[in-house]
């Protein structure tokens, strides 16, 4: 399996990114690197520093959070939004973009999945034009419109092009995740994996997640997320992209969360 940089993982914890240290990282160690935002830095320097390291950029990830939105200003700003971050996967060499489907309105899941729907029919032209594959994943929370397999195929029957970035953590809280990314398989065109604590009860710290438990983000390999099953299951329908190490905790430094995780993963790869 090939692995990849999650710049979230880096930039999340402020005050231990580096944006020098993580591209080192990444050359020394994985085979990738997915860019989750700019971060102030223009694309172009991105892939320049990249390349320069021998760094394939896989992915790029951006936000256009008013997409489902019904106020059509929102939803027009949204769409240029979509369109500069298509521009911007095309400056960094990635083939693959994905929009996380984070709302902050008060519908349900469904509703709030058809809204989404509606705004990727418009924004998915942006990505079609350009080359480049517009991506979904499953994403977390009880009321998240993309948990489940049967979400995203929803939405891919509305929008043909449109594929998933299979995440393994966040499918777990609703369902089997190796099941989940086989409903999937052929149109999965990127991957993260992540792992989580459970409780049946609330917690401070936790969150409530589809399947009506509680979750915590914690390293991959010490939740339970069966990682094993994953890679099994894409390894049976040969997946050929890339696993993005997505690590949303704070016990570790970044870069020290990459690498256990690399390590545990790639034992899993050899077992």
């Amino acid at each position: 399996m090939k692995y990849s940089t999650m710049t979230y993982t880096f930039t999340r914890q402020k005050d231990r990114y580096d944006l020098d240290r993580m591209l080192a990282f990444t050359a020394r160690h994985m085979d990738g690197m997915d860019v989750v935002g700019l971060q102030d830095t223009p694309a172009e320097e991105w892939r320049a520093r990249a390349d320069d390291l021998g760094i394939p950029i896989v992915c790029h990830t951006f936000f256009c959070g008013d997409l489902p939105s019904a106020d059509p200003e929102k939803r027009r700003q949204a769409l240029d939004q979509a369109k500069r971050g298509v521009e911007a996967a095309v400056a960094l060499g990635a083939l693959v973009a994905m929009i996380p489907t984070m709302t902050h309105d008060e519908l349900d899941r469904t509703a709030r999945r058809r809204a989404w729907i509606e705004g990727l029919r418009e924004a998915i032209g942006f990505a079609d034009s350009a080359g480049i594959t517009l991506t979904v994943e499953n994403f977390p929370g009880d009321r998240s419109p993309f948990v489940l397999a049967s979400d995203f195929q929803e939405a891919r029957a509305a929008i043909p092009g449109l594929r998933l970035t299979y995440d393994n953590g966040n499918a777990a809280s609703g369902e089997d995740p190796a099941e989940s990314f086989r409903a999937c398989a052929p149109f999965v065109a990127h991957a993260h994996f992540k792992d989580w604590l459970v409780s049946d009860e609330p917690r401070e710290g936790y969150r409530p997640m589809l399947d009506g438990r509680f979750y915590k983000a914690a390293l991959i390999g010490e939740g339970v997320v069966p990682h094993a099953a994953c890679l099994a299951a894409m390894r049976e329908a040969g997946y050929e992209g890339y696993v993005n190490i997505e690590y949303e905790g704070n016990e570790y430094a970044p870069a020290d969360a990459t690498l256990r995780a690399l390590e545990h993963l790639r034992e899993l790869d050899e077992a």
